[in-house]
């Protein structure tokens, strides 16, 4: 593309396997509903989202030399999304993702990002070359090892980036402790994966937002599903209560939030009208309906 992007989405790109059955579900259950294949990952999620919000962004990722990985490079140039920069393996497979979704929500789920995390720094090779001295906005999410994570935290290239992080899944938010002393990092997560961070338990994103910034985070951002989120800094705290829907779809829905947000303070928004668009914009997805 020839495009410059004004963000580097850096972290999981990858296909989704995703069942959703409108029954409520348990271990163990076999019901009707619908098998989809499409582009995801977190870091895939979050460069379709901004590119809907108008936004060129590029991908940093690993996808492999095999048939699925030209068929999702293909689908990365047919969405608009900058995958020039991408690490193209040769004998790493192209990652998966599995869900299986009821009517209760999400039943379990298999995330298979094992070439991401074999190729490490070799996603980075680009800030080297095509894209030496960036200073844009970057999102980065929580699939990339804990060594690569802590070399981007720590790193001189990356100290003054505005780096908007999110955990990837509750059982990788620990990776994210050494972006709570980076100068300008923002960390998007739920309240679970806020709690984990803070190794407490607190019952509101207020509290827990607030939590974040005083162990040193520059902003939190913290949502708790149906329940009021909260962007908070040193300087204060803006929470929200998201709109209630429907909800028929679950996987993907903070990677919207977050790209809404970004893109929203990316197109002047102040904090509180950037925190209710992705509000909005998360809601509208969980319901199954398409937001602009």
């Amino acid at each position: 593309m020839s495009k410059q992007p004004d963000i580097l989405c850096i972290g999981a790109v990858l296909w989704d396997i995703i069942g959703r059955a409108t029954a409520h579900m348990r271990v163990g259950s076999d019901v009707p509903g619908r098998i989809t294949r499409l582009p995801g990952g977190v870091a895939m999620n979050i460069a379709m989202a901004l590119k809907a919000y108008g936004m060129s962004p590029a991908i940093l990722t690993a996808i492999g030399q095999d048939d699925e990985g030209a068929e999702l490079i293909r689908a990365c140039t047919r969405l608009g999304i900058d995958a020039g920069h991408v690490y193209r393996s040769e004998d790493l497979p192209t990652d998966r993702y599995m869900a299986v979704e009821g009517g209760n929500g999400l039943i379990a789920a298999v995330a298979d990002a094992h070439s991401l995390e074999a190729a490490g720094d070799k996603i980075l090779r680009p800030l080297g070359a095509a894209l030496k001295g960036w200073d844009g906005l970057v999102a980065l999410d929580g699939n990339l090892t804990v060594a690569l994570l802590e070399q981007i935290a720590h790193a001189p290239e990356f100290e003054q980036t505005d780096l908007r992080v999110a955990p990837a899944s509750p059982g990788k938010a620990e990776r994210l402790i050494p972006y709570l002393s980076h100068p300008k990092a923002t960390i998007y997560v739920n309240l679970e994966e806020a709690n984990l961070l803070l190794h407490r338990t607190i019952d509101n994103s207020a509290e827990a937002a607030s939590a974040l910034t005083d162990h040193g985070l520059y902003r939190a951002v913290v949502t708790d599903g149906p329940n009021p989120a909260t962007v908070a800094t040193k300087a204060g705290v803006i929470t929200l209560t998201p709109p209630e829907v429907l909800v028929t779809r679950v996987t993907g829905a903070g990677d919207t939030f977050m790209a809404a947000h970004i893109a929203s303070e990316a197109q002047g928004a102040d904090g509180q009208a950037a925190l209710k668009r992705a509000l909005e914009a998360a809601a509208t997805y969980i319901s199954g309906e398409s937001y602009q």
